[in-house]
């Protein structure tokens, strides 16, 4: 009995240990905010001539299926380039690779295998158009922002770019173009980045000198341009996030909503300017992770209201 009671246990432990290293490798909260944008922006781009979600459900599962692999491949090549960087840093240096869970060799192969695997998947049963933005994420994310993040402070203005596609390819799966409406919601995620990462950069900025990574707190001066990056972007998102009521694809729900939550945001940034301590920028990063998925909320419950 007791035998099998400790073999039980193990073998949990092994399961609990294996999801452990998969959700790390894959990044697993990062691939499900992809996830979550690519939805919004497909649901947005719904109208009378694509049809309603009911008619759009393969199209939907198929543009998640490949979008979810693209994010998830993304990762672990993104994770292989920069192990060495990642056993330098605490709040990294229990990763897969640098910790030794997985090899370099293994996660190069998986890594570049699920990337492909979700391009061929997205040009075979989306759209060439959609493979296309899902490629220059790819190329984007792991060829230039991910070298920059060692050479220049500017880059997490670069890492922004690829961050904001994903709701633009769910834009471009269903209406096969990319419009105003479609660079709009790309500009919402964009924005909103650059005051999430700068907070996140600000609290970890020990950590990403001793790994090499050039993050704008720690160059000189780096405090005041951080708090003023965070500003900016702040003002230049509640903007954005305006724009589809303004395009008269939104209406009264969301645009109360959108002022409400940017005005909030932009108090959290503000304080962040001036304080430039670990709890401001803790407030700002989870004000960050407050509005985002509320004004996506926001967007659907207008579509919903006005029958889009």
């Amino acid at each position: 009995m007791d035998k099998t009671v400790l073999d039980a246990e193990k073998n949990e432990a092994s399961q609990a240990t294996a999801w452990s290293v998969f959700s790390e490798l894959v990044k697993l909260r990062l691939t499900t905010m992809v996830l979550i944008t690519t939805l919004v922006g497909f649901y947005a781009g719904l109208d009378a001539e694509s049809g309603g979600l009911a008619q759009n459900l393969a199209k939907l599962g198929l543009t998640l299926l490949g979008t979810g692999l693209l994010a998830a491949g993304a990762s672990i090549l993104n994770q292989y380039l920069e192990r060495e960087h990642d056993a330098k840093m605490e709040r990294t240096a229990m990763r897969p690779l640098p910790s030794g869970q997985i090899g370099a060799e293994a996660a190069l192969l998986l890594g570049g295998a699920v990337s492909v695997g979700g391009l061929l998947a997205l040009a075979a049963w989306v759209n060439l158009l959609v493979a296309v933005l899902g490629a220059v994420t790819l190329v984007t994310y792991l060829f230039i922002y991910t070298p920059l993040k060692r050479k220049s402070e500017w880059n997490t203005i670069i890492g922004a770019i690829p961050g904001a596609l994903p709701p633009l390819m769910g834009w471009a799966a269903v209406r096969g173009e990319v419009d105003p409406m479609g660079w709009t919601l790309f500009a919402i995620l964009f924005f909103w980045q650059v005051p999430h990462f700068m907070a996140i950069a600000w609290m970890y900025r020990e950590d990403y000198e001793k790994a090499g990574f050039v993050m704008m707190p720690s160059v000189n001066g780096g405090g005041p341009r951080t708090g003023r990056q965070a500003i900016s972007h702040t003002v230049f998102l509640i903007i954005a996030s305006l724009m589809p009521f303004t395009m008269k694809l939104a209406g009264a729900v969301y645009v109360s909503g959108a002022v409400l939550l940017g005005g909030l945001f932009l108090w959290a940034a503000m304080r962040f300017s001036r304080q430039l301590t670990r709890q401001s920028a803790r407030v700002l990063f989870f004000a960050s992770i407050i509005y985002l998925p509320l004004l996506l909320g926001l967007m659907v419950v207008d579509k919903l209201k006005i029958g889009g």
